[in-house]
C-alpha cells in the first residue's frame, strides 16, 4: 500500500478509480482527480503548500511533485503525463501536457495546454511554454510545433496509463 500521510491535520484526497503503487508517497495538501495513476517511487509532497492534480493524470516512476512554502502551489490539469524522474516544483500545467523523463519545471512556470517539455529539459522560474509546441534544452527553448501525431499521443496517453494501471490492479 502507498505511503499516505497527513501534514498539520490535512490528508490527501483521491478521486475515483486512482492507482497508487505500493511504494508511492502522497502527503499533505494534495488533491487528485479521478482515474489518476501514481507510479513506483513517485512522491507528491503537499507539506508546505497545496498540490492539485486533475483527472486522468499519470505520474510516472520516480517523479517528484512539490511546491514552495507560502509562495507557490503546484497545479496540474487534466490528461497530463509526468515522465519518469521528472521534477515539478511550484508550477502550473494546463490540460494535456507531457513532461518528459528527467525534466525539471521550476516555480511560477506555466506550461500551456498541448505542450511537450522534452526529456531532460529545464524550464526556469517564471517561464511560459506556449500551447502546441515542444520545448527542449537547458534552459529550455521552443524547438518546433507539435505534430498531429504528437497531439494524438497527448490525447491517448491518459487512457493508456489507465489500462496499464488496470493490469496491476488485477494482480492485487
Amino acid at each position: 500500500m502507498a505511503l499516505i500521510k497527513s501534514v498539520k491535520g490535512i490528508m490527501p484526497e483521491f478521486g475515483k478509480d486512482c492507482f497508487l503503487a505500493e511504494n508511492a508517497t502522497v502527503i499533505g495538501d494534495v488533491v487528485l482527480g479521478d482515474e489518476c495513476s501514481v507510479w513506483f517511487n513517485a512522491v507528491i509532497r503537499g507539506d508546505v503548500n497545496s498540490i492539485s492534480i486533475g483527472n486522468k493524470v499519470n505520474i510516472q516512476d520516480g517523479a517528484l511533485i512539490h511546491c514552495t512554502y507560502e509562495k507557490t502551489k503546484t497545479s496540474i490539469g487534466d490528461g497530463c503525463s509526468i515522465g519518469h524522474h521528472a521534477i515539478l516544483h511550484g508550477c502550473t500545467l494546463e490540460d494535456h501536457v507531457m513532461v518528459g523523463m528527467g525534466a525539471i519545471i521550476m516555480d511560477h512556470a506555466v506550461i500551456r495546454k498541448y505542450a511537450i517539455v522534452a526529456a531532460g529539459a529545464l524550464i526556469p522560474e517564471h517561464m511560459e511554454v506556449e500551447s502546441g509546441f515542444i520545448y527542449a534544452g537547458v534552459p529550455a527553448k521552443k524547438i518546433k510545433a507539435i505534430s498531429s501525431e504528437q497531439k494524438q499521443l497527448l490525447d491517448e496517453l491518459p487512457d493508456r496509463y489507465m489500462m496499464y494501471s488496470d493490469w496491476l490492479k488485477e494482480g492485487q
